[in-house]
């Protein structure tokens, strides 16, 4: 729900609402007026009747020269219309004696037919009689003089309104737009926050102040004015700074920073003021700005002192530093990138407390399936340990969509509960797509893909430091022919060399399989994808982590942030870039004939892996054991450590 502050202001709101109604009454009633003028002048070209005697009707409608062209009777009433005209111009009163019946006016055509009648009527007056009253005449004749009143005043209405809205909307245009999350919201606590326990701690200090700030003003502490949230997306950011909130019990002022930006200068940092004062009138709050990077970029970096994006970091920089020490008012933004943010903004006086919310670890992500599989119908079967061991490296949002895509399968399938199998393909679904039933693989691409995924399988089993094969299937599921799983045993925060060229040598074990079973010139696209994440992973261990063999121990800044060159266009120079170029060659080349030499000391297994993966599609860990269990290690694919 939008922020809904009352506005004091000497009452001025209430009066400017009152006249605008006045206003709106006057104008209505003007309108109406004008509507109703212009409506009694449409017909301005119509003369006025004039009254004649009976005898003068009478005499002109019998002389075959008279001008009289039509007579209309109604009662005692006579309306003529002259010849040339369209509309009465005359009226008179009939004789009640019956003179007019008398003169023979209305019987002179009587008793003649064909054409004798034609032509008498033709010469004589035609009366029309209208001795009834037609109600429903008169009603549509009102309903035509009421219609385009009510139209014009409904229009002008609603240009009075449009006006008055884009008036009220271009007063507004400088205030904040942050949402207002107050006593009356649902309150979020630390209690809502699984894992992350470090960061809990620290941002329990800021809760504590805002309940008791005697107790560290009687020391001389000043809690820290800015609090910065750092972390990944999806790793609950937000949800902490609300946690604060809600333990805190204040106000809670939620706004992104792209909300600041404008086309117009100067309106972000308008609204940079507008969000601060409200906060101070409700001290003790917080702000919380999310995605900060969107308007704190460094300075020095984009240049221009007259930006918009600059105008509002610069009138943030000044609210923070002008904050009095019992302003009561907290800051607290949110980004995953802080090596974006300007310098003047991470100073101390400003976000001076650095909060890492980093990604869950097993035990946390345990912690956070519950959270999320709490009040969802669960059978007995479901083991969300088993779960939490996949998924290393998920965000508590990645976490929350596997609980929901568990939730829609159950429910496609007609289940009462989530069972093992819905939350399996729910996670599969999420990492790395929906089982695609309609592809159907003719039977050389079935052994195609069986053998390819069984080369990734052999491999990663056979090398020491690669992780343990999960699962192995040959259903198409996202983009993907066909998925290996491997799985650590425990959640790791580094990687070691061996490591990491274990990885790049079980990527390339799809294309070494199928060079080994089909030929050198029978490969196929389907190790696109392994290809480029090899040549991902090579690149960065070189550029970033030092790992190359002639380039040990030097990391190159990356394309985003280094100095560019003028003749390469990147961060580095011509000589290095090629040094970088064969660096990454060598690790895929050893990765492929490390690939390739497994392989070859391990066929039998390979082809009875590949048979299996034919017959059932699907293999489970259980169902791979004693498949792989006889496949060795060579002593020439042996690393030296």
């Amino acid at each position: 729900m939008a922020e809904n502050i009352p506005r004091k202001n000497n009452g001025r709101p209430m009066n400017n609402s009152r006249s605008n109604t006045v206003r709106s009454v006057v104008f209505t009633f003007l309108m109406i007026c004008l509507a109703m003028f212009l409506i009694t002048n449409m017909n301005g070209g119509t003369p006025v009747k004039t009254e004649v005697a009976i005898s003068d009707v009478i005499a002109r409608a019998n002389d075959p020269e008279g001008n009289i062209k039509q007579i209309t009777v109604t009662g005692n009433t006579l309306e003529i219309t002259l010849k040339g005209q369209d509309k009465p111009t005359e009226t008179s009163m009939k004789d009640p004696s019956g003179t007019l019946y008398d003169q023979g006016l209305v019987n002179y055509c009587d008793g003649l037919a064909g054409d004798e009648l034609t032509e008498c009527q033709k010469t004589y007056p035609v009366i029309e009689y209208k001795e009834d009253i037609n109600v429903w005449g008169m009603v549509l004749d009102v309903a035509l003089t009421v219609l385009p009143i009510v139209a014009i005043v409904i229009f002008f209405s609603w240009m009075m309104r449009q006006a008055t809205a884009a008036n009220s909307q271009s007063m507004s245009f400088g205030k904040a737009r942050a949402k207002l999350y107050g006593p009356d919201k649902k309150k979020v606590t630390f209690k809502d926050v699984a894992g992350n326990e470090a960061a809990k701690q620290d941002l329990m200090e800021i809760v504590d102040f805002l309940k008791s700030p005697k107790k560290y003003e009687k020391l001389g502490a000043k809690i820290p004015r800015g609090v910065l949230l750092a972390g990944d997306p999806g790793t609950g950011k937000t949800l902490m700074a609300r946690a604060v909130a809600g333990e805190a019990n204040v106000p809670f002022f939620s706004i992104s920073g792209s909300e600041f930006a404008e086309m117009f200068v100067g309106v972000g940092a308008s609204r940079v003021r507008d969000l601060f004062s409200k906060a101070k009138k409700n001290a003790p709050s917080i702000i919380f700005i999310d995605e900060i990077d969107a308007v704190a970029h460094k300075r020095d970096a984009r240049g221009g002192a007259g930006r918009e994006d600059e105008q509002t970091l610069n009138q943030i920089l000044v609210e923070m530093d002008g904050f009095d020490n019992d302003s009561g008012v907290i800051v607290m933004a949110a980004t995953n990138r802080v090596d974006m943010l300007d310098k003047a903004l991470l100073r101390p006086g400003r976000f001076d407390r650095h909060v890492n919310v980093t990604l869950p670890e097993r035990k946390d992500r345990l912690e956070i399936l519950k959270v999320h599989f709490k009040g969802k119908p669960v059978e007995s079967d479901v083991d969300l340990e088993s779960l939490a061991k996949k998924t290393a490296g998920s965000s508590g949002a990645d976490l929350a969509n596997i609980a929901n895509e568990a939730a829609i399968t159950a429910a496609r399938e007609g289940h009462k509960a989530i069972s093992d199998h819905d939350l399996t393909e729910a996670f599969e679904r999420v990492a790395i797509g929906p089982e695609r039933k309609s592809k159907v693989m003719n039977e050389k691409e079935r052994k195609i893909t069986a053998y390819h995924e069984a080369g990734h399988a052999v491999v990663g089993h056979v090398l020491p430091d690669s992780d343990p094969v999960h699962k192995v299937t040959i259903i198409p599921r996202g983009q993907t022919g066909g998925v290996t799983w491997f799985l650590p045993p425990e959640d790791r925060s580094y990687k070691n060399i061996y490591e990491l060229k274990d990885i790049l040598a079980r990527a390339m074990g799809g294309r070494a399989a199928e060079k080994l079973i089909f030929g050198t010139d029978a490969v196929t696209t389907g190790a696109s994808s392994d290809l480029r994440n090899v040549a991902e992973l090579s690149k960065s261990m070189i550029v970033e982590e030092g790992m190359g063999k002639n380039t040990r121990n030097l990391v190159y800044p990356s394309e985003a942030t280094g100095y560019y060159t003028i003749t390469t266009g990147k961060p580095y120079s011509e000589k290095t870039a090629e040094l970088i170029d064969a660096e990454v060659k060598a690790l895929s080349d050893e990765a492929a004939v490390r690939a390739e030499n497994v392989l070859k000391a391990n066929r039998k297994v390979l082809d009875k892996l590949a048979e299996e993966l034919l017959a059932h599609e699907t293999l489970e860990e259980a169902e791979l054991v004693p498949i792989l269990k006889d496949a060795k290690l060579p002593e020439t694919v042996k690393l030296h450590k």
